[in-house]
């Protein structure tokens, strides 16, 4: 993989920042901006005329969110019309439920009833959930019509609205019905992060953090030196933060968008046993985020015992994830066994062959994957955590 871009495009006068995802014919621009949410449907307007050439009718557009966030959607919508869209909004319910084929199939009805074309977008206005669904849906309609996504919350900002993963869960497994879908473009307005929940927003720098060590020692330093602004949710840090990490992942989309080399998979660094920690948790129980700064500690503990990293390495993300509140230990130890996390490690996708399968540092900045580790290092990590 090259290296990570030294920096994304420079902040203008505005106090907005672009970074580029660059995927040939299917390039597209994330916004970054504090308080100018009422200005996204120009946004939308220009990115639908630069992709599908200019409209000499009215465009229509359907804005797609939950309860939670139809405040922000309502602006949204707004600025959609003051643009020149026919614009519907239809409102969610929050939660890993509404990514169904069910609820999929009444958005369709809902496209009919609106007589959507292929130059009718849909805009997700929320989080991981809404833009998860409200692509499937766009990627599936008419074999594809145009999609925007405005996410609401730090971890849809850093991590599910980059990449172009989309999609719904079955009964039997999350995600497991879905697409490589890219949209026209994001649109981040740090401001709609004052209304984010305080254990939502310490979640999503938990993914944060974890760009820091997996691609970008500076960027880690970075992180340590801002804790500060960071817990105050100060725009002009939240900008950086997160047009940094949008460029991270960036640059790793672009060498492996469809997942078939392998060189993504450095994006999964802690969830080998972060994944395992939430099923066990009950899903919904332990959040993404949460349990990602957890298997974090984790996968670091285990790239320790391998002999690839000292102990300061480890505990430097201890230190900063402890720092901005994100959470470092099993709220219920208890209740997660060796053998129980083994079993749901090897259930677990990214397996190979039947071996586990861990991204681990080798130092701060840079992952490897590994497929030779030692079921009794595994073992042996979580054994330890427990004891302490």
């Amino acid at each position: 993989m090259t290296s990570p871009s030294d920096t994304p495009s420079v902040e203008t006068a505005s106090n907005s920042v672009t970074v580029n995802v660059d995927l040939a014919e299917r390039s597209y621009d994330i916004v970054i901006c504090s308080g100018q949410l009422s200005a996204a449907g120009t946004f939308v307007a220009e990115w639908l005329d630069q992709r599908l050439g200019a409209s000499s009718g009215q465009q229509s557009a359907l804005v797609v969110t939950d309860r939670n966030v139809a405040g922000h959607a309502n602006v949204v919508r707004d600025s959609l019309a003051a643009a020149g869209f026919r614009v519907e909004l239809v409102e969610l319910e929050p939660g890993e439920k509404t990514k169904s084929l069910s609820v999929i199939s009444r958005l369709y009805e809902r496209m009919v009833a609106m007589k959507a074309d292929r130059r009718t977008v849909v805009v997700a206005v929320g989080g991981g959930v809404i833009g998860d669904a409200s692509g499937f849906l766009a990627a599936t309609y008419n074999r594809g019509v145009p999609f925007v996504q405005v996410p609401t919350t730090l971890l849809a900002d850093v991590d599910s609205s980059v990449g172009g993963k989309v999609g719904v869960n079955l009964a039997a497994a999350k995600n497991l019905i879905g697409s490589f879908y890219q949209p026209l473009g994001v649109f981040i307005d740090t401001a709609v992060l004052s209304t984010l929940p305080d254990r939502d927003y310490r979640s999503g720098l938990a993914e944060v953090v974890k760009y820091g060590v997996i691609l970008d020692a500076e960027f880690f330093q970075f992180l340590e030196q801002n804790v500060d602004g960071i817990n105050a949710r100060e725009p002009a840090i939240l900008r950086h933060v997160i047009a940094r990490s949008c460029q991270l992942k960036a640059d790793v989309v672009k060498e492996d968008e469809f997942e078939r080399t392998g060189l993504r998979a450095v994006l999964n660094y802690g969830h080998t046993y972060a994944h395992a920690f939430e099923a066990l948790a009950g899903y919904g129980q332990l959040m993404h985020g949460e349990a990602v700064s957890i298997g974090m500690l984790y996968a670091s503990r285990l790239a320790e015992k391998r002999g690839l990293i000292s102990a300061e390495v480890t505990s430097r993300q201890r230190r900063l994830l402890e720092q901005i509140g994100a959470l470092t230990t099993l709220p219920n130890p208890a209740a997660f066994s060796t053998d129980d996390i083994l079993s749901k490690m090897r259930l677990d996708k990214k397996t190979v062959g039947g071996q586990l399968r861990f991204i681990l540092p080798t130092k701060l900045g840079h992952v490897t994957t590994f497929t030779d580790v030692p079921e009794s290092d595994v073992t042996a990590v979580v054994d330890e955590f427990a004891a302490e």
